[in-house]
């Protein structure tokens, strides 16, 4: 799974840290930030099977953010992203 471009994308994360991926997002006045990842076949086929989505969230100590993983783009759906 790796981190891909979208066009709504306003910044790239990470662009000049190689220990990182580069990490296109969106990211709005209210301080959500989206991101757009694409699976590999052979991922795509186990989460067909399975049904599972596992999440890592390093937060270095800090409290946890919340996170909502999706599959719908929520720049189709005028509830998923406020502008």
């Amino acid at each position: 799974m790796k981190p891909t471009e979208f066009p709504q994308q306003t910044h790239i994360l990470a662009k000049d840290q190689p220990q990182y991926l580069p990490l296109p997002v969106y990211w709005n006045l209210e301080g959500e930030l989206l991101s757009c990842w694409k699976l590999t076949l052979r991922e795509r086929i186990r989460l067909l099977f399975t049904g599972r989505l596992w999440l890592w969230q390093l937060t270095f100590g800090d409290p946890l953010q919340p996170q909502r993983p999706q599959v719908e783009n929520p720049f189709n759906d005028v509830r998923g992203m406020r502008s």
